[in-house]
């Protein structure tokens, strides 16, 4: 009950911090004016993070849920995002290709700050300033535009993901919480509510990822971790299905995301290396010193490779199909005819559906493969 309680308590007080926020931006009569259709900008727009929640609409008639900001600078500043996207004065600069680039000058409490491509920067002189700007004919014209010069403040906000990795791992602790209880208080019985729909799951990892993978009983201790990182993930990609829907942000479509679940994994791997596992890298049995010299840098890559191909292949499977379903969707506005919707909208359908059976499977793989690294770090030498 008090891990219930605690949880209930922490998801409340985020739901608070969002709720405080400005909820929306919506001004109606205000011309909206119309501009080419960048597939693009739209698809980096909802795949990736950002500090406020855009839920539907579009220019000066979006509707958004304004995340709050948190930035240590001189001691401890938070204001909400709102202050950051509509409404807000912006200001451009022309790189040396003619191409308008433009950043959000905050207002209010977010005054001397500036935000480009969803990073916060401290304006100098009111302004925020590019690497290798140089003039042509009195105007400046941005060599490089991707890499501000202004200084960052240490920024601590709760953006799309971060919201979605709470809500998600909230989630886990709800479920797997309501599951022990069930057997905590009933034993080994058949499975009522929602044990029953778990169950499959659970035993799956058990019996087909941990005790198939890691021998001689040392699996039992690394069940939960295995459990863990699979729920997380599973869940988590599920609500990534849902983009426009609270829960729905691309969080396992982040390379942050998928970094930390992997150096988990290779730190559970190396503090799990008995003798055998070392001896096997630094000198392996029987191959004679020379080749030593060969192997065990190949052997030291080979430790960090393995957790860089778990990382790489969820972000990019999960980033993937979202890209695809809005690639397709795109088709419509592109052609700009609802005609076009009569073959985009079923192969992006398919390619949903198709993404159920992913979210599952990358989970399934995920875990598979660190238990498989794991069991590999724990064998015994074999005579």
């Amino acid at each position: 009950m008090s891990l219930i309680f605690s949880a209930k308590r922490f998801f409340t007080l985020i739901a608070a911090m969002v709720i405080l926020t400005p909820t929306y931006a919506f001004h109606p009569g205000e011309p909206i004016p119309e501009e080419e259709f960048e597939v693009g900008e739209m698809i980096m727009h909802h795949i990736s993070d950002a500090h406020e929640w855009h839920l539907w609409g579009g220019h000066h008639n979006s509707v958004s849920v304004y995340l709050p900001i948190i930035l240590v600078d001189g001691g401890l500043k938070t204001f909400s995002s709102k202050h950051f996207y509509h409404g807000t004065p912006k200001k451009a600069v022309v790189d040396s290709l003619g191409k308008t680039v433009e950043y959000i000058v905050g207002s209010g409490p977010a005054a001397g700050y500036a935000m480009f491509e969803e990073e916060i920067y401290k304006l100098k002189d009111g302004e925020l300033q590019f690497s290798k700007m140089e003039k042509k004919d009195g105007n400046e014209k941005l060599v490089y535009t991707e890499f501000p010069v202004n200084a960052s403040a240490l920024d601590f906000s709760i953006t799309k993901n971060v919201l979605s990795l709470f809500m998600g791992a909230v989630l886990v602790l709800l479920i797997m919480g309501s599951v022990a209880r069930f057997y905590k208080k009933n034993g080994p019985v058949a499975p009522k509510g929602l044990a029953k729909y778990l169950e499959v799951l659970i035993v799956m990892v058990r019996d087909d990822i941990a005790k198939a993978n890691i021998h001689h009983h040392k699996y039992q201790k690394y069940v939960p971790y295995l459990l863990t990182i699979f729920f997380f993930i599973f869940i988590n990609n599920l609500l990534g299905l849902v983009p426009f829907l609270p829960g729905g942000a691309n969080l396992t479509g982040n390379i942050t995301v998928t970094l930390f679940l992997a150096v988990a994994t290779l730190l559970v791997t190396l503090f799990s290396g008995n003798r055998n596992y070392w001896g096997h890298i630094f000198a392996m049995p029987g191959v004679p010193w020379p080749v030593l010299i060969i192997l065990i840098p190949i052997e030291i890559v080979g430790i960090f490779t393995k957790p860089f191909a778990l990382m790489v292949r969820l972000f990019a499977n999960m980033t993937a199909g979202h890209i695809i379903v809005l690639a397709l969707i795109s088709i419509i506005f592109i052609n700009q005819s609802e005609a076009w919707g009569m073959l985009s909208v079923p192969m992006a359908l398919f390619i949903s559906v198709l993404e159920l059976l992913v979210a599952f499977l990358q989970a399934f793989l995920f875990c598979m493969l660190s238990a498989l690294f794991i069991g590999a770090a724990v064998e015994e030498a074999h005579h």
